[in-house]
């Protein structure tokens, strides 16, 4: 939604950039956690893929613009 209302094409690539860094992030700290609480490793491998899929998506938009 932050990068729909960018207000250029400057602060709509800052704004995805964000989002980049942010689903990187959270891929970390799924790893961190699934080695951590083992029990729940399953559940953050699923979300792991999730993350790691918007990064894909995030990162082909920054390639665009």
């Amino acid at each position: 939604m932050e990068a729909d209302c960018a207000e250029s094409k400057k602060d709509f690539n800052h704004k995805i950039g964000i989002c980049k860094k942010e689903s990187k992030e959270t891929t970390h700290w799924l790893h961190m956690l699934a080695i951590a609480e083992p029990y729940i490793s399953e559940r953050c491998r699923e979300l792991w893929k999730e993350a790691h899929e918007l990064t894909l998506i995030f990162s082909a938009i920054v390639r665009r613009f």
